[in-house]
């Protein structure tokens, strides 16, 4: 991958904080309005019907990308265009070489990195694996059939990579890459990234994936090698539970 440090922008963390809460709020109105025309009711323990996964993601998607676009075309080059989210945040890709280089490591990631973090725990807490487990369980469990199986592979494997690298590595690292060194930048914007996900046993191994993420992107100035990670990586997590019936 060639070496091209991403630049920093002096703008677009309070877009990001208004985007972020603003999905919030889209997100739990998509998702309850998905249940009500369902007919679901939530309950402990009971898994959600991939139309509510996805309502609710796509509310939250809304305010991450919408952050993004808003920022760039106050305060950057873009005008919905392509080439102006490339100069602004990254937003392209240099050859296979960042497809599979992405992908290489976001299965590093996923099969190697993770492991060994929580290993040491798992002498203490024999449950700890199912724990970390919990979240792809609770994503898959409901998706029955080709149909709804695709539909998770869609927004976990394409949507999902796309949306959080947009946001975490191209608007939320980039501009703190512009306030801090790049070190304390990748940090600060993988402790967000693990925040955001609102899990708190596998926040360690969430934060530590988006540092990874958070370099890939610094160090090769573009967001398609941390995409392709983390799609791998995505996509090993839904391989390891889903079934079709």
């Amino acid at each position: 991958m060639t070496a091209r440090p991403a630049a920093g922008n002096r703008w677009g963390f309070p877009e990001a904080l208004g985007g972020f809460a603003a999905g919030l709020v889209l997100a739990s109105v998509a998702a309850s309005l998905a249940g009500s025309a369902t007919g679901f009711r939530a309950a402990p323990g009971r898994p959600l019907p991939v139309d509510v996964i996805v309502a609710d993601l796509a509310g939250l998607w809304v305010g991450l990308v919408g952050a993004a676009l808003v920022a760039s075309g106050r305060h950057g080059s873009s005008r919905l265009s392509l080439r102006g989210l490339d100069r602004d945040f990254g937003l392209r890709i240099a050859g296979w070489r960042d497809l599979v280089g992405g992908a290489a490591v976001g299965l590093a990631c996923q099969y190697v990195l993770i492991p060994l973090v929580y290993l040491p725990f798992e002498g203490i807490d024999p449950s700890l694996r199912r724990q970390l487990g919990r979240p792809a369980h609770t994503d898959t469990a409901a998706a029955h059939g080709l149909g709804p199986v695709l539909a998770l592979v869609v927004v976990l494997v394409v949507g999902a990579p796309l949306v959080e690298e947009l946001f975490f590595r191209g608007l939320v690292l980039r501009s703190l890459l512009a306030r801090t060194p790049a070190p304390v930048a990748i940090v600060v914007s993988a402790v967000l990234f693990g925040l955001a996900h609102f899990e708190a046993v596998q926040f360690a191994g969430l934060a530590l994936f988006g540092a990874v993420l958070g370099a890939l992107a610094w160090r090769t100035g573009r967001l398609a090698p941390s995409m392709a990670a983390h799609a791998a990586f995505n996509a090993a997590a839904v391989a390891a539970v889903v079934h079709l019936h």
